[in-house]
């Protein structure tokens, strides 16, 4: 065909596909298949019903085209309502969300297909929203923008292969399943009960170290990580997939100033190979307690109950840095590969890459498309913005008042250096959050209420580049508003994005014990301390609440005992505990346990402030009822909470 019998035009693009398909086939093909020819049926009757036609439809990918863009943009909203509705029928590992870019351009015309930078463009858009979310181009926005009832977020410029310039891209806001959608719902719920809010903050500021004590054990472990109890285990089987340890890489240049940028790196190589479903990958926190000591590979794999352990060090000195990598079969001994990488700071992220990409290609793992894109994805190519944010994160995770006020400044720093970066927004969302809950905020120059409002608005920005850290601090948000099913969706986002997560897991257990369904936060529970051996005492502490919202008081109690003992300067878990064994029959016990209490908060620990304080979030009054009625058999005093009274 001669180039003049090519037709061109303009038209409305609709790009889709499923996020996840890989994975749903290799878990069950025969019900994928089903499934998804169930919803291309259903999706198909739709684009015809806004006068529009599919073009081609192989395995999970649609494109249709549209006469009117309107129609495009409201077919596409109409799809994920019907699709959400279909999804709810579906247990949640076999749920099927698709992802749909939408363009106005011009595409060329031969017979029935249709190509060109339109639908390259149209292709583009899709790949940027989570399943269950639409994005257009800025020509379909132009378009639409005041003739349609939906919010829109503005997401930057987005280079497009092949295309010259970038083209402008945004989220479509007001759809079922969305997470942008679900954040725009929790601010406005902030709005609700900001009074409601304000009264409890009275309640925390009397209360202090409680509030502190209870926030501490989610946190990221402190610098050295807290040393875990000797208690015996049995021998971890190994996974039915590649697993892998990733050591702390060593920082060999002798400036102990630099140790911040080799645990980074370490943290970065985790954070990428987690990314790949078809991995097994260990958690930061157990990894980091062999942190400066000597030990054997075959120790580490079998005490993290892994095959393969990665091991390097990192020397950098002015712009330069070295990289020397090594992947070693822990059960034989044998080094699957060795390598140094020498490079220039302004290529990290390549280097970074280039491992990550080794590892993979040693352990034969195949990535699908969609992994490929996310291992690749950077949250910043600034490399001076993600220094900041390595210096942040170095203080971050050490958890005092000091180090949250040097966290907020490298942050701050790395968001001014990239205004896009995501990632640094969601770190400054949860320092201000958890800061509020500590009591600190004073230390960061603002107030109580101003500590919140920044979180909730750093944490707006960070969902424009969302990442697992961005929707975990979104759950744990949800959790203190009462929003506790939009919570549970943000632990799935997060899980989502990096299914080897552990505090994503320990993200999802904790949101769904405070939503009434302890049964299955006792599952996500297990895959967190399958993949995070070394456990903090937290893990313990949310297990042991899962059981008493069962009403299983027998197994709770050794649990809250237990992380007593791995951290007893952490006493909030004497509040369930004192509960449970009143509940038991253990009232002498259960005394003793509010009197330990009472000795470190005298004359504040009442039933009064455990009913007002946003602590115990529940969903079910019944389960802060129950703790509430083992309080009192436990002998804990109904004194009024004056400061709340006044505080009103």
């Amino acid at each position: 065909m001669s180039a003049e019998e090519f037709k061109r035009r303009l038209t409305a693009i609709m790009s889709a596909d499923v996020e996840g398909y890989s994975r749903l086939m290799r878990d069950d093909e025969v019900a994928t298949i089903q499934t998804i020819t169930s919803y291309r049926r259903a999706l198909t009757n739709l684009i015809q019903q806004y006068r529009g036609r599919v073009v081609d439809s192989p395995g999970d990918n649609i494109l249709a085209e549209f006469v009117s863009v309107v129609d495009a943009v409201n077919c596409a909203v109409e799809m994920q309502r019907e699709l959400a509705e279909r999804n709810a029928e579906l247990p949640e590992d076999r749920r099927m969300r698709f992802r749909i870019g939408l363009n106005l351009g011009d595409v060329v015309e031969e017979g029935e297909r249709i190509y060109g930078d339109g639908v390259n463009i149209a292709a583009r858009m899709e790949s940027l929203p989570e399943g269950g979310g639409i994005c257009i181009s800025g020509t379909v926005y132009d378009a639409v923008e005041s003739k349609i009832g939906v919010e829109y977020e503005y997401l930057g410029e987005q280079e497009v292969k092949n295309i010259d310039k970038p083209v402008r891209a945004y989220r479509v806001l007001s759809v079922p399943g969305a997470a942008a959608h679900r954040v725009i719902k929790a601010k406005k719920a902030v709005g609700k009960t900001w009074r409601k809010i304000v009264v409890a903050m009275a309640a925390l500021l009397v209360m202090g170290a409680a509030a502190a004590a209870v926030w501490y054990f989610h946190v990221r472990p402190a610098s050295p990580p807290p040393k875990v109890a000797s208690e015996q285990t049995p021998a971890l089987e190994l996974p039915d997939k590649p697993s892998i340890a990733v050591l702390p890489f060593v920082n060999v240049g002798g400036d102990k100033e630099q140790e911040y940028f080799s645990d980074g790196m370490t943290d970065d190589l985790i954070t990428d190979l987690s990314k790949v479903s078809g991995l097994f990958v260990i958690a930061r926190n157990s990894v980091f307690t062999y942190k400066g000591k000597s030990v054997k590979v075959q120790q580490v794999a079998q005490e993290l109950g892994v095959r393969y352990v990665l091991e390097g060090s990192v020397r950098r000195g002015g712009n330069k840095v070295r990289i020397n990598a090594q992947l070693i079969d822990a059960t034989s001994g044998h080094h699957l590969w060795a390598e140094r990488y020498d490079g220039d700071m302004s290529n990290v992220f390549g280097l970074q890459d280039k491992i990550t990409g080794e590892i993979v290609a040693a352990l034969a793992v195949k990535l699908t498309s969609g992994e490929q894109e996310q291992v690749a994805r950077k949250y910043t190519r600034n490399v001076a913005a993600y220094d900041a944010f390595l210096q942040g994160r170095a203080h971050y995770v050490r958890c005092t008042p000091d180090d949250y006020v040097e966290a907020v400044s490298y942050f701050e720093k790395a968001v001014d250096l990239d205004p896009n970066y995501g990632q640094a927004y969601a770190a400054l969302a949860l320092t201000y959050w958890e800061s509020s809950l500590y009591l600190w905020t004073f230390r960061l120059g603002v107030s109580w209420p101003e500590a919140r409002e920044r979180a909730e608005r750093y944490l707006q920005r960070a969902m424009k580049e969302p990442s697992p850290l961005a929707h975990q601090a979104a759950s744990r948000m949800l959790i203190d508003l009462h929003l506790h099913e939009e919570a549970i969706f943000e632990a799935e986002r997060a899980l989502a994005l990096d299914p080897n997560d552990a505090s994503g897991y320990l993200a999802m257990a904790y949101a769904l014990i405070y939503s009434s369904r302890p049964k299955e936060a006792v599952e996500f529970l297990e895959k967190a301390v399958r993949l995070d051996p070394h456990y903090t005492a937290f893990y313990l502490f949310v297990l042991g609440l899962a059981h008493f919202v069962m009403e299983e008081f027998d197994t709770a109690v050794p649990l809250f005992e237990r992380a007593l003992k791995r951290n007893p300067e952490n006493y909030v878990p004497l509040l369930p505990l004192a509960a449970a064994r009143a509940h038991l029959g253990r009232e002498q016990e259960a005394a003793a346990a509010v009197e330990q209490l009472q000795k470190a908060l005298p004359n504040i620990v009442t039933l009064q402030l455990v009913k007002r304080v946003p602590l115990w979030s529940y969903k079910d009054p019944a389960d802060q009822d129950r703790l509430l009625k083992g309080l009192r058999k436990a002998g804990m005093p109904e004194t009024p909470f004056d400061v709340l009274r006044k505080a009103r």
